[in-house]
């Protein structure tokens, strides 16, 4: 049977890779601790946690990453808080939050917004958008919150099909009956905006082929499977629309440049070569008097915890 959910007035008890898949293809590797941005970072010569590392990619270009990428995230941001019902009332936790723009969503439509990131520059850029709000820096495996303590957890491409176990955490803090809404990338090679993440392929070669992990629980049936197996109920798959507009090719691989697989990519052939690249990518794409548009699949998981439901 469909799950339903609540509506706003209404709340009831009842081939390319993408952009964040290839996000985690800068971070993930063969080693390290999975991190709030649900990937991690590979630093042999350290012995700091690995989620702490994610700010060298993901924090280098925060004003560009927040003004310039992250508003293109919007209409998969409403959709989600749409479907959830998100209203007044609910205290809202978004996991991987970035610079904050979900959680200022979500508090435009009466929710009291929390958050956590790897990264202390994007956390702060998040403050910024939020005062006032609980927003941390910390491991989303690990998160800092009481059991029970939220009404609804969100999390936009924070994670993946390597890192499951963070699905244990949004159980936990989660008060008996609340809502979750989690959204990973879907079919990626029928999208027509592939396109915009192809200099993301500049990467290493081990680094790019380490995606296919990540994206698997877009495929179909995996989310669902995942989140009835750790206590979820009324499980629903959704597809969310999600469409990247930048002014022109300049913008565009400005925004780019500003996310976690970018500077993988920048590690590997250098910021000159990844620019002129993205920018060659773009023009391919120019429509004369319109914007340069990438629309990407992306699937959204809505789901309960069920009444009585406890941490596995």
């Amino acid at each position: 049977m469909r799950a339903r959910y609540p509506g706003p007035k209404n709340r009831t008890s009842g081939a390319l890779t993408t952009e964040r898949s290839l996000v985690g293809a800068w971070e993930r590797r063969n080693r390290g601790r999975d991190d709030a941005r649900g990937q991690h970072m590979t630093t042999p010569d350290t012995d700091s946690p690995q989620w702490t590392l994610v700010d060298e990619g993901w924090g280098r270009k925060v004003t560009d990453f927040a003004t310039l990428s992250e508003p293109g995230n919007c209409r998969e941001y409403v959709t989600m808080h749409h479907r959830l019902g998100v209203d007044a009332g609910d205290r809202l936790l978004d996991v991987a939050c970035g610079s904050g723009l979900a959680i200022e969503l979500a508090r435009l439509r009466g929710a009291a917004g929390c958050g956590i990131d790897a990264s202390p520059r994007l956390v702060a850029v998040a403050r910024d958008r939020n005062p006032g709000c609980d927003i941390r820096v910390g491991d989303m495996h690990a998160l800092p919150w009481d059991e029970a303590s939220f009404d609804v957890v969100t999390s936009f491409r924070g994670i993946w099909g390597t890192t499951p176990d963070a699905v244990d955490e949004i159980l936990r803090v989660l008060r008996p009956g609340g809502r979750v809404g989690i959204t990973v990338w879907g079919h990626i090679k029928v999208s027509p905006g592939a396109w915009a993440l192809a200099p993301f392929r500049l990467a290493a070669t081990p680094k790019v082929d380490n995606q296919a992990a990540m994206v698997s629980l877009g495929r179909p049936g995996a989310g669902e499977q995942l989140l009835e197996s750790r206590g979820f109920a009324d499980i629903e798959r959704i597809q969310v629309p999600f469409a990247w507009e930048f002014a022109d090719p300049e913008i565009y691989a400005r925004a780019l440049a500003a996310t976690g697989p970018a500077y993988e990519a920048i590690q590997h052939v250098g910021e000159a070569e990844f620019h002129r690249a993205a920018v060659k990518q773009a023009e391919e794409h120019l429509r004369d008097g319109l914007p340069l548009r990438a629309e990407i699949n992306l699937a959204g998981y809505l789901a309960r915890k069920a009444e009585g439901a406890e941490r596995p």
